[in-house]
């Protein structure tokens, strides 16, 4: 993922595909004659597909509607929906309450760095003033803390589990037959078994029952065919409860932490006109690394303004601070460190993108992001060392106030807004 698997063993935050090569490296001409067999033989074995035309309006997956929106369209052009006719009214009430201050948060991906973001809104919780968030968006590995965050501090145990409790090989698994198909170098079976133990029909209901009450729930995928963000209610999905409506949960948490290439797409089946088409979609951190865009704000404040003290919590799952590694002149030393640096500066940019949003809509904007001096080694992929360590250090800023962050690089002097504790 760029994303659950999005940093390399130098902490560089969403450069999965770096750990990844880290491994790689040892199996290098094993892998070439792979890759030989693939330009050969594989890509007709890969299972064939029926892409929705270009010309086609979105589709939905069956029997739902309004569950998704493009995270990239203007205000206007996304549709408020509750989640039952019969606690619409409730949930207007709610958010045309001018004296509730919104708390909305934002969580990037950062595959093993999750641990950070994990740690410090469990220490925030035991701190006693985490609040309840209106509007909680997640994309990869911040697609897997949203969730539980979204529910509140009785799920604060499950999520440390999952950031210090699994490893490798809870994770991923070597798939020499996907990669000879070309479809795939790595199976992400074992994380969406994973997935399939925490995210039951129970947890469905309580995510369902939050969404009834006006508050929201936002995964980011990726459509490939599209090149464009999409952006799941996952809420709304909730409130199907049937069997369906927990299969297609998972498989947006699933698709949100699948790194192209590395795994197979999870493909999404839609209907347009009475035929079925699949959708390819991949780790949402492709196209944001971390997101809280103007046409998804008012899904949380309703009729009101959300100007009225509205605060916005983003938690970035890697360093924003620039990294000096001395690089080797090889090729591949050259490529993975111009392509990590490329990704890193790409989750800035989300970062100054969130920012303007928020200045322009007079929100109050507060960052968290891995602290400079942290520097605890990481042995292999997924290290549940490093990922305690981090957790640790999360939960110690969280549970002593963080220092949240006003303003971004470049911009403080213009600014001059002082850090400030909650």
């Amino acid at each position: 993922m760029v994303c659950f698997f999005d940093s390399c063993p130098d902490q560089i935050s969403n450069g999965s595909l770096f750990s990844l090569m880290r491994r790689l490296r040892a199996l290098r001409c094993l892998l070439v004659s792979l890759l030989t067999a693939v330009l050969v033989t594989g890509c007709a074995a890969i299972t064939p597909r029926n892409a929705l035309p270009e010309t086609a309006a979105q589709g939905q997956p069956n029997e739902f509607r309004h569950i998704r929106y493009w995270g990239d369209e203007g205000a206007s052009d996304v549709t408020i929906s509750a989640a039952s006719p019969q606690v619409e009214s409730e949930v207007l009430r709610g958010r045309n309450d001018a004296t509730r201050r919104l708390n909305l948060l934002a969580i990037s991906g950062g595959a093993e760095d999750g641990a950070f973001g994990a740690g410090l809104l469990a220490g925030w919780g035991d701190a006693g003033n985490r609040p309840p968030f209106d509007l909680v968006t997640g994309v990869s590995s911040g697609a897997l803390i949203a969730p539980f965050v979204f529910l509140g501090r009785q799920r604060d145990v499950q999520l440390k589990e999952i950031f210090t409790k699994y490893s490798t090989k809870d994770i991923v698994d070597f798939d020499t037959p996907s990669l000879l198909q070309g479809s795939a170098i790595l199976d992400n079976d074992p994380l969406s078994h994973l997935i399939e133990r925490y995210v039951d029909r129970e947890f469905m209901r309580e995510i369902a029952v939050e969404r009834s009450r006006g508050r929201v729930l936002l995964i980011g995928t990726t459509n490939l065919d599209a090149q464009r963000p999409v952006l799941w209610d996952m809420g709304l999905i909730a409130a199907r409860d049937n069997l369906e409506a927990l299969n297609l949960f998972r498989k947006v948490l699933l698709a949100s932490a699948t790194l192209p290439g590395v795994f197979a797409p999870v493909r999404i089946k839609v209907r347009v006109g009475g035929e079925v088409y699949d959708e390819l979609h991949v780790d949402g951190g492709v196209t944001r690394q971390v997101f809280m865009a103007p046409s998804i704000l008012h899904l949380a404040s309703g009729n009101r303004t959300i100007a009225n003290g509205a605060r916005l919590f983003v938690i970035r799952n890697g360093r924003i601070d620039p990294q000096w590694k001395s690089t080797n002149a090889n090729m591949v030393s050259v490529t993975l460190r111009s392509l990590s640096t490329l990704i890193k500066n790409q989750g800035i940019g989300d970062l100054y993108r969130i920012y303007s949003v928020s200045k322009a809509r007079g929100i109050e904007f507060n960052l968290a992001s891995i602290p400079p001096d942290f520097n605890v080694p990481m042995d292999e992929l997924f290290d549940r060392k490093y990922m305690s360590a981090l957790f640790e250090r999360g939960y110690e800023m969280g549970s002593h106030g963080y220092p949240w962050i006003k303003s971004l690089p470049g911009l403080q002097a213009a600014d001059q807004q002082p850090h400030s504790k909650l």
